[in-house]
């Protein structure tokens, strides 16, 4: 199988590793955590006039129609850079949009390609921890619409979405509703993650919605969603593992001890040769992924999208304590990069199932018992 990057692909990428490199230092990222909004709108309309926005959305609805490879250059470049505007929930958002397949969405599917909206699926809630299915919110058909009563936790970007994709049980059974930010008897706590990344709880109360597809593929489109979205928070990982071990490397060369620079101890060059090793495993364990989510077989999907999230996951660990401690003491302050590479790690590690559960989850499909070791 060929994973070499097309010529296209590869002069879209240079653009934005050049844009992110110019404009988007960690000084300058810094900068934005530390803001009020937690997100830069000049960052953001660039990223639009550079086409990421329009990258995973249908042609059909003036996007590019990315595949997976395509969002695999871009959020690898976007894990380099640590950014924190809300890409990954925006391009989860579209995925959801367009895998409902509704007409009746297109315009929302236009603005989003063209930057002009930000979107964020609410995957989780405060009792269901990584069971995608434990769904409490429900639904109300009110009417020609619905309502929605429930709550939804650590919505990543929520609080700077423009539109909510909810899932809610309807009848007893997984839906997908869209719920506008501005819609009344919508409640929006916002707080900061430990990655510098912004979350928030929505608290819905009879809030009107609008049903998206057909509620009875409601559970079946939200985990092909998931897996979506887990494949490219592994991608992002991969990038952060790339400039995380660059980082660690030039450290060595820079910090001395007995008068000479660390990076000539032999122990610890064996260190960085692991944890090269690590990143280059989850790498491969991340393309082979991208070639999995397009299959019409869904075990084959959850197969090869719990693999690379197991394995990223445990590249993610240990490359970040690993740099953390070549670091010394530097590695845990804010002011050096690799403490909120590693953070971002560990958020990635957790975030739509640890490296236990998709470990169950692989075990658990179809053939698993029959493989020989």
């Amino acid at each position: 199988m060929d994973f070499n990057f097309t010529d296209e692909q590869q002069q879209f990428r240079d653009a934005l590793r050049r844009y992110l490199d110019n404009e988007y230092a960690f000084d300058a990222r810094q900068k934005i955590v530390a803001s009020k909004e937690g997100v830069d709108a000049k960052h953001w309309a660039a990223f639009a006039e550079l086409g990421l926005t329009a990258l995973p959305a249908p042609e059909a609805q003036g996007g590019f129609d990315g595949g997976p490879v395509d969002m695999l250059v871009v959020m690898q470049e976007l894990g380099r850079a640590l950014v924190v505007e809300p890409y990954w929930a925006t391009a989860v958002g579209i995925e959801a949009l367009r895998l409902a397949g509704d007409e009746k969405n297109n315009r929302l599917l236009e603005r989003a390609a063209a930057g002009e909206i930000t979107l964020a699926v609410a995957f989780h809630e405060p009792r269901a921890r990584y069971d995608l299915f434990m769904v409490e919110t429900t639904a109300q058909q009110q009417g020609t619409g619905f309502t929605l009563s429930g709550t939804k936790s650590l919505v990543q970007h929520g609080a700077q979405a423009d539109y909510w994709i909810v899932p809610a049980r309807l009848d007893g059974e997984i839906a997908l509703f869209v719920v506008a930010r501005e819609a009344a008897n919508a409640d929006v706590t916002e707080y900061r993650t430990i990655d510098g990344q912004r979350a928030a709880t929505l608290v819905f109360n009879a809030t009107a919605a609008v049903r998206l597809g057909d509620a009875n593929t409601g559970a079946a489109t939200l985990e092909r969603i998931a897996d979506y979205a887990t494949f490219l928070l592994c991608a992002e990982a991969v990038g952060a593992l790339d400039a995380l071990n660059h980082a660690t490397v030039e450290y060595t060369k820079e910090r001395k001890q007995f008068g000479t620079p660390i990076a000539r101890f032999q122990a610890l060059q064996h260190r960085m040769v692991e944890m090269l090793i690590h990143a280059e495993q989850a790498r491969s364990i991340t393309y082979l992924a991208a070639a999995g989510l397009a299959s019409d077989d869904a075990d084959a999907r959850r197969r090869a999208v719990s693999a690379a999230k197991v394995r990223v996951g445990q590249a993610a660990r240990f490359v970040g304590q690993q740099a953390i401690q070549l670091h010394g003491g530097m590695g845990v302050t804010n002011e050096v990069a690799a403490a909120h590479w590693f953070k971002r790690l560990s958020i990635i590690e957790t975030t739509l199932g640890d490296v236990d559960h998709h470990l169950a989850r692989f075990a658990s499909l179809p053939g698993f018992a029959d493989t020989e070791v």
